[in-house]
């Protein structure tokens, strides 16, 4: 049986602690689907077309992984693309908290899914979709923390 591992998130930016955890699932499994998700609770900076084509381009390297654009429950994309397995990312406690809640709910509502959590390589560890969007806001570095596709759309957003 072939393991398929859905990574689901709103990417916005993908950023290089996403890209980490993307390839070390590549290595670790048959095929990675990154799902690039809305999330009701988010104001997007780029389009969900936008943030496909970016990690679409960032992955390129990757011969077992795809890019999907989605909107709705992750249990319900992985049941349609078949994957057995969700991919999250563990940066600290708080998100250790938010990601067993979401864990409990996903198993009931597709017990056939398995969850795994990977904590990020250390320097990768302080990276955030959310903070890479402010120094990117207040002019700062943001360059090191995401891709050069990542890079080259925030300077046409954020530099003027």
């Amino acid at each position: 049986m072939k393991n398929t591992i859905i990574y689901p998130g709103t990417f916005d930016p993908f950023t290089n602690g996403h890209l980490d955890l993307v390839e070390r699932a590549s290595a670790l499994f048959d095929n990675v689907i990154v799902a690039v998700g809305v999330s009701s609770k988010k104001t997007d900076v780029f389009s969900i077309e936008k943030r496909v084509a970016m990690i679409e381009r960032s992955v390129e390297h990757l011969d077992n992984v795809e890019v999907t654009g989605f909107e709705g429950l992750t249990t319900e994309l992985a049941k349609e693309c078949e994957a057995n397995i969700i991919l999250r990312g563990l940066r600290t406690g708080a998100d250790f908290e938010y990601e067993f809640q979401l864990n409990w709910m996903n198993q009931h509502l597709a017990p056939e899914l398995e969850t795994i959590f990977l904590a990020p390589t250390e320097k990768f560890a302080g990276i955030s979709s959310t903070l890479v969007k402010e120094i990117a806001r207040f002019g700062g570095d943001y360059e090191q923390f995401v891709p050069a596709t990542v890079a080259q759309a925030l300077e046409e957003v954020f530099v003027k």
